[in-house]
């Protein structure tokens, strides 16, 4: 799926922001204040199934998480650099269907932002 795609539909949410985190080369995607998302490249020496691929990180329901991973092996991971048991890793530079992969995207801002204090969430819906 084209990158740009997916940067637009989480860019489109309501407070959605996004900044080049330097040290790790990676593009983070906030709400809040809290990170909802994040878009990288593995470096190639880290641990399989990782080494080198383009992932985006996202915040996943625990529920859904071993059932995507079962129906997407090898293209849905656990979340790299975070607890894999709320996030998950999408690879992509594999065929995840679009209306999965932008639903995923909504998923993920929409449990962050129900996280969120309540005067948070208001101010965002506000903006």
């Amino acid at each position: 799926m084209d990158l740009s795609r997916i940067d637009a539909r989480l860019l489109t949410r309501p407070g959605a922001t996004k900044a080049l985190h330097e040290k790790w080369g990676w593009m983070v995607y906030w709400v809040g204040g809290r990170q909802f998302a994040c878009e990288f490249t593995a470096s190639p020496d880290a641990k399989p199934p990782y080494a080198g691929r383009h992932l985006l990180s996202l915040k996943c329901d625990p529920d859904r998480i071993l059932e995507l991973r079962a129906e997407h092996p090898g293209t849905v991971l656990p979340g790299y650099y975070s607890d894999g048991r709320t996030w998950v890793s999408v690879d992509l530079d594999a065929d995840l269907p679009e209306d999965l992969m932008l639903d995923l995207c909504d998923m993920s801002y929409d449990l962050v932002f129900s996280k969120l204090p309540k005067r948070v969430q208001r101010e965002v819906s506000a903006e």
